[in-house]
C-alpha cells in the first residue's frame, strides 16, 4: 500500500453458463453450473525464472460467443485458460408434499 493512498480492489468476472445435465427420471432436481473467469494468472517472466503477472483483474471476451475471439481476453490478450476459473454449482429441487388421500383418525 502506498503511504497516504487507500487502494480499493474491485473484482469483476465474466459469467458463462453451461448447459445443465438432463433431468433423471427418479430425481426431480436440476443442477445449474455457472463458470466465472476472474483475474489473469499468467506468469510473463517464466522464461527468465521470475514471476510477473500483468494485473488484469477480469476476463473480457474480445469476440462473440462461439468465435475464437471469445477465448482471448480484450484487456490483456491472454487466453481464457490463464484466468482463474471459479465454478459455482447450484442444485435446485422441487419439494412437494405427497398427496395425502387417506384420512387420519
Amino acid at each position: 500500500m502506498i503511504k497516504g493512498l487507500a487502494i480499493m480492489r474491485r473484482r469483476k468476472v465474466v459469467v458463462r453458463k453451461e448447459e445443465p445435465p438432463r433431468k433423471t427420471t427418479t430425481n426431480s432436481s436440476l443442477t445449474i453450473t455457472t463458470v466465472r473467469y476472474g483475474e489473469c494468472q499468467r506468469n510473463h517472466a517464466a522464461s527468465i525464472g521470475g514471476y510477473v503477472v500483468d494485473g488484469c483483474r477480469e476476463f473480457m471476451a474480445s469476440g462473440e460467443e462461439g468465435t475464437s475471439g471469445a477465448l482471448a481476453c480484450a484487456a490483456c490478450g491472454c487466453h481464457r485458460n490463464f484466468h482463474r476459473r471459479e465454478v459455482e454449482t447450484e442444485v435446485v429441487s422441487e419439494c412437494s408434499s405427497p398427496n395425502n388421500s387417506s384420512s387420519r383418525a
